[in-house]
């Protein structure tokens, strides 16, 4: 990999008779080291403007500094490096830059498990993977090395949100989570594997926690609508970028609730099946489900049972539709009928109105 890209002047190093072309055993200890400290005196790869040259910026996802490099680590980051060299030859200003995704829970865990704080263990393992990377050969920029638990970094994310705050582009409301008990965190639903966490396979809860939401249902249409100006972008990621955004259009009717002077807001896609509606069904942590569960034990189980249901569209459009009837009734706002309001399985508190 050492000899993929070099100077002219190290080339013809390499070149000066057909013995030293022709050694029968290739010694990476002696020739790479050569190579990468020609490389480190001269910053071979490190990266200025240059008017009139075409850029090119090549970024690998950043490594979790877990302590050592596997050979995933070696097979994505090859790639990637392959892509900068190539880019490179073909006379472009490439900058491969390389940083650390070094903050949150995952080091904390580790620094736990081996009883020292989280900021030595990250910087030590930091360290010792940089080292290894640097004997791959790769071609980064290591003056732009950056690690996501620097405050020169972060900073820009707590500036970025405070931006968004002033623009009124977040909030805050409770709302249910993929919970994992054991690791005491939120988890993605990508992260759930079977019902169960994939770090420490524990079971998931469905929890309802405060948090911030940043309003990009303010910018679905335009989202959707310059997904057409992609014209080189595979149709079938164009569709999950599509499903990812879930724009979609409907109307929310209210409800009065019978016998309470309590209200009852449903979002429906299908306005022309209200006339013919025999029931409303609400999520298990809807406000009513959980007043309803305060006097019927049965539903305060059924209610614990959703906890662990899955929530990913793949996994809800196969399983098993459950609901239980909350002993609650709703005024048909039209007809003037009461009908039931049902705790459902398939009714997810974070879409729409929850009901």
């Amino acid at each position: 990999m050492g000899m993929l890209c070099g100077s002219k002047s190290m080339q013809n190093d390499f070149h000066k008779g057909p013995q030293a072309a022709m050694q029968e055993q290739y010694r990476p200890e002696e020739i790479e080291s050569r190579v990468q400290q020609h490389w480190d005196e001269n910053e071979t790869f490190k990266v200025t403007e240059q008017e009139g040259k075409e850029k090119y910026y090549c970024l690998s996802m950043l490594p979790y500094p877990s302590g050592r490099l596997h050979m995933g680590h070696v097979r994505n980051y090859t790639i990637g490096d392959v892509i900068a060299r190539y880019q490179r030859m073909l006379g472009k200003n490439v900058l491969q830059p390389i940083g650390w995704d070094a903050f949150g829970l995952p080091a904390e865990g580790a620094a736990v498990k081996n009883n020292t704080a989280p900021a030595p263990w990250t910087y030590d393992n930091i360290e010792y993977m940089k080292n290894q990377l640097k004997l791959l050969g790769f071609g980064y920029d290591w003056s732009r090395e950056l690690a996501t638990c620097q405050p020169e970094y972060y900073r820009w994310e707590q500036w970025f949100f405070t931006k968004l705050y002033e623009k009124g582009m977040v909030y805050k409301k409770t709302s249910a989570v993929n919970w994992c008990p054991h690791d005491q965190t939120v988890l993605a639903n990508e992260q759930v594997i079977d019902g169960c966490c994939w770090r420490c396979d524990t079971k998931v809860e469905r929890k309802e926690i405060p948090q911030w939401f940043v309003k990009i249902t303010a910018y679905a249409e335009e989202l959707l609508n310059d997904l057409d100006k992609l014209e080189d972008w595979p149709e079938q990621v164009k569709t999950m970028q599509r499903n990812w955004i879930g724009r979609s259009e409907g109307v929310e009717i209210t409800f009065d609730v019978a016998y309470s002077e309590e209200k009852l807001t449903v979002y429906t896609t299908r306005p022309d099946t209200f006339m013919g509606a025999t029931y409303v069904a609400v999520a298990a942590g809807h406000p009513l489900a959980r007043q309803a569960a305060a006097s019927n034990p049965a539903l305060s189980d059924f209610i614990a049972e959703c906890s662990t249901t899955k929530v990913a569209e793949a996994d809800m459009a196969t399983m098993e539709k459950k609901g239980m009837a909350t002993g609650l009734f709703a005024i048909h706002p039209l007809t003037g009928e009461e009908i039931p309001v049902w705790v459902a399985n398939f009714v997810l508190m974070e879409y729409g109105t929850g009901a």
